[in-house]
């Protein structure tokens, strides 16, 4: 079911999930401040720890009704498939984040995180709510949505020195981010997919346009 279908959850239940979801945007907050070694010693314990929690649910009868009995009225019908055992969002998230902070630097996780968060909000909200022209696989009010909220984050996210060409990647980087989080549906998790996207985008068109920073860019000062 698209945006344009209005979804599978009412869009109260889908304002308290975006809610929750904003709160995630504490971990490129937090994550400004902390050294990368720090932030995955205290992600990697909570993804495992949400991973448990998450297959439990589906292998532990006791622990299944207690845990559905408490959250399952905002799990998403894929989300609760007894067969397909998909993880939930909030899995997804703490995946994603642990996997970016592994992999890539600072510079490129802050900005990919936090579009992740506000991006993705108001793309379900407006797509939700006006989502009435399809656009690829959702619908071309949310996914202008996210581009555009999500390059409002990138005026306040970290940079090297300021200058047009990083705010041009920072814009690109976000409509590819856009276009993951439109064709992601179906196959895979794009709390997954948009921050691994943005990060791979951004750290391409650095080494283009900053050639001379390709070396040195994971110890660049933030």
């Amino acid at each position: 079911m698209t945006e344009i279908d209005k979804g599978a959850i009412d869009y109260k239940t889908e304002l308290m999930r975006k809610s929750i979801h904003l709160c995630s945007l504490s971990f490129p907050i937090i994550y400004y401040f902390v050294t990368r070694d720090f932030a995955l010693t205290v992600l990697i314990p909570f993804t495992i720890f949400s991973l448990v929690v998450d297959l439990a649910r589906y292998l532990v009868p006791p622990f299944s009704k207690v845990f559905y009995a408490a959250f399952g009225f905002m799990l998403r019908p894929h989300e609760i498939d007894n067969k397909k055992k998909n993880l939930s969002g909030a899995t997804y998230v703490l995946i994603a984040v642990t996997v970016v902070i592994f992999f890539f630097p600072k510079l490129f996780v802050i900005p990919a995180l936090a579009v992740l968060i506000i991006g993705d909000i108001f793309a379900a909200l407006i797509g939700r709510k006006f989502g009435t022209h399809k656009f690829l696989f959702k619908s071309l009010e949310g996914t202008t949505a996210f581009f555009v909220t999500g390059s409002l984050v990138i005026f306040f996210s970290p940079k090297i020195d300021g200058g047009l060409t990083e705010y041009l990647i920072g814009f690109a980087a976000v409509g590819i981010g856009a276009i993951a989080e439109n064709i992601s549906y179906g196959w895979a998790d794009d709390n997954l997919t948009i921050p691994i996207s943005i990060c791979l985008a951004m750290m391409l068109l650095y080494a283009i346009f900053f050639p001379d920073l390709s070396l040195i860019l994971p110890n660049v000062p933030y």
